[in-house]
């Protein structure tokens, strides 16, 4: 997201405060911001955002990957999921162990598909422990948050954490596809 890519100056800025802030409340020692603009990576160079983001595999060296489902309604997580597969192949990326698809209110749950080629999450993670935690830090993203029932609410948020820690046994959870695990 840059001023060259019709975004503002201020948006510019917002973003990068957010990004900074994000970073923060992990406790992340570092990000990586690729020269790419948002909602628009459908009509980026396959092969030239593949090297971008292998760069950055190759340079973390991460044992788990979490990508958006590939079947969300938002090209871009689609052009990121077979991306980052080509760029975590084995024989590229054998530090890559587990690769894992998580679920996005508004984007995951819209993709209509006659094929049935919905999430079917096959792990749960109990987070009940780090529910405000993650309230804090979704609080970050406040321009993508609306009052119910838009899709991204606080309200959608928790209902989701408590279906999925009734499938886990929880009183909250995050689910995931597993696509590879290597052990």
């Amino acid at each position: 997201m840059n001023v060259d890519n019709s975004y503002s100056a201020k948006q510019v800025q917002q973003r990068d405060a957010i990004i900074t802030a994000v970073q923060n409340e992990f406790g992340f020692d570092t990000t990586t911001i690729l020269p790419f603009c948002p909602a628009r990576l459908d009509g980026v160079e396959s092969k030239a955002f593949i090297s971008h983001l292998k760069a950055v595999v190759d340079n973390i060296k991460p044992d788990v990957i979490y990508l958006p489902f590939a079947f969300d309604v938002h090209s871009d997580h689609q052009v990121v999921f077979k991306a980052m597969i080509s760029a975590c192949k084995s024989f590229r990326a054998p530090y890559v162990k587990e690769i894992l698809c998580y679920e996005t209110l508004s984007e995951t749950n819209f993709a209509l598909s006659p094929q049935n080629l919905q999430f079917q999450p096959n792990v749960f993670v109990d987070i009940s422990a780090f529910v405000e935690k993650k309230y804090a830090i979704l609080s970050l993203y406040a321009s993508e948050f609306a009052e119910h029932p838009f899709p991204r609410s606080m309200q959608a948020v928790r209902a989701l954490e408590t279906l999925r820690g009734s499938q886990a046994n929880s009183l909250a959870a995050e689910a995931f596809v597993l696509l590879k695990q290597i052990w």
